[in-house]
């Protein structure tokens, strides 16, 4: 069953519409830059995935296509037919789900730092046990070095300790069923149903989406092009924000054809 996420909605009326779907761990507000960027001339529609921000963090655990089923309740509240899909991490996983089991509601598709199935089940399932037991702060420290270059930190500490203090208050549950969609995700084979023009994006330095996933990604995809951002790893949405805002305005502006 689908749960009312929440949402913000921003921009001109009419406008194209841009979703942006958040990563584990984090927020809509991790695409404060992107949404800075486009609101003028697109319409940005912003949710927080189940378990994480202000959604509910039902039991776990859950589905990518809970997650998924989740977007389409939204999208038909808000009565929108069809979107721009821009999701990273967990929630590029979202974009797999929706250009293959609702390529209708997609115009454009971008997939960031994430692979087709992330190794292995276990770490994922055990990083939930984790999480129940002990809290979101027994990971926090590995996590950050995961999101972050070395470099980072030192340049834009505000910035790291805004998203730290993001993960630090997502809901355990939340977070550990979100792991648990993780654990079973295997999409491998099934993306050449895609058809929505497709841009496919990750930091060179990603241990979580590799640039080697990212590229197996869009060599499954016929219509895509894959971008690998330098000086990156797993979120370069914040890391990276102007060099990911250029690619993502250019995907923008790629003529759909139905």
């Amino acid at each position: 069953m689908s749960v009312h996420v929440h949402h913000s909605l921003e921009g001109p009326d009419g406008a194209p519409v841009v979703v942006f779907s958040n990563s584990l761990g984090t927020t809509g507000a991790m695409w404060d830059a992107q949404a800075a960027a486009l609101s003028d001339r697109f319409r940005v529609l912003r949710y927080d995935t189940r378990g994480h921000g202000e959604s509910p963090a039902t039991p776990g655990p859950y589905t990518v296509g809970d997650l998924g089923g989740d977007v389409v309740a939204l999208l038909d509240r808000l009565e929108l037919e069809r979107v721009t899909f821009c999701g990273l991490s967990i929630g590029g996983m979202t974009g797999m789900w929706f250009g293959v089991h609702a390529p209708e509601r997609i115009e454009r598709l971008v997939i960031c730092c994430t692979g087709m199935q992330l190794p292995t089940a276990e770490m994922w399932t055990e990083r939930a046990a984790l999480v129940r037991e002990k809290g979101m702060g027994e990971v926090i420290d590995a996590t950050m070095e995961r999101w972050f270059t070395p470099a980072f930190p030192e340049r834009r500490p505000e910035v790291v300790e805004r998203i730290r203090e993001i993960f630090l208050t997502t809901d355990p549950e939340g977070y550990a069923g979100c792991c648990e969609a993780l654990a079973e995700f295997d999409m491998r084979g099934q993306l050449g149903a895609i058809t929505a023009p497709t841009l496919v994006i990750g930091g060179e330095d990603d241990q979580v989406g590799t640039p080697e996933r990212i590229h197996a990604i869009g060599e499954e995809i016929e219509d895509s092009r894959v971008v690998i951002l330098p000086n990156a790893r797993h979120l370069p949405a914040v890391e990276q924000a102007d060099a990911l805002t250029r690619e993502l305005e250019q995907h923008l502006s790629v003529e759909v054809t139905t």
